[in-house]
């Protein structure tokens, strides 16, 4: 991919009515937006472009997956990728893309580039914690997620001793954190 020239459409040749658009979104696209998050990409773009007279009516919908890595273990997986988005798009004296869902083009244009709508709608669908599925039904089997159970179970400096780290520290904090309010709360009594 050379450049985003093929997320260009020319409207000024298209007739009205319906029109169908299919694009491969791979990990070169993002490349464009310097946008480094995604390991690979395998997304299919499916676009209906509806010309009307005084209008245009876009309708996006995303299916795939983009390799991440996952935030607690840092491995690698597959996230998939399914979204829709609208657009319409109209014409007026100056170029206006304030509003999500509307579009304003000068009336002197006559392509569209599309490539931001799909590389924000496809950003935006990825959850802000990415965590490995393996992680959350426990299949995963890694150093660092052994590391971090260990951790958790006998804390980080106990030299192994069980009941240093885990649900007793937790529940130590909770309780130290419960007496720091009330004895605030005795101050702030006698303050009165």
């Amino acid at each position: 991919m050379k450049d985003l020239k093929n997320f260009d459409i020319s409207f000024i040749g298209l007739r009205d009515g319906v029109h169908q658009f299919d694009y491969n979104i791979s990990k070169e696209f993002f490349d464009f937006f310097n946008y480094e998050e995604f390991y690979n990409s395998n997304v299919h773009v499916s676009l209906s472009f509806l010309k009307k007279p005084a209008l245009f009516e876009l309708s996006f919908e995303f299916s795939g997956s983009l390799e991440v890595a996952c935030d607690i273990t840092n491995e690698l997986f597959q996230q998939p990728i399914e979204t829709n988005i609208f657009l319409i798009v109209k014409f007026g004296d100056e170029f206006n893309n304030e509003n999500d869902e509307l579009l304003i083009l000068p009336h002197s244009d006559y392509k569209l580039n599309i490539a931001q709508y799909i590389y924000e709608a496809i950003v935006l669908t990825v959850p802000v914690k990415r965590v490995h599925p393996g992680v959350e039904d426990g299949t995963l089997k890694s150093e660092i997620l052994d590391k971090l159970n260990e951790l958790l179970k006998y804390g980080p400096n106990t030299g192994g001793e069980p009941g240093e780290g885990g649900e007793d520290a937790e529940d130590e904090l909770i309780q130290d954190g419960e007496e720091d309010d009330e004895e605030e709360s005795a101050d702030g009594e006698e303050d009165e």
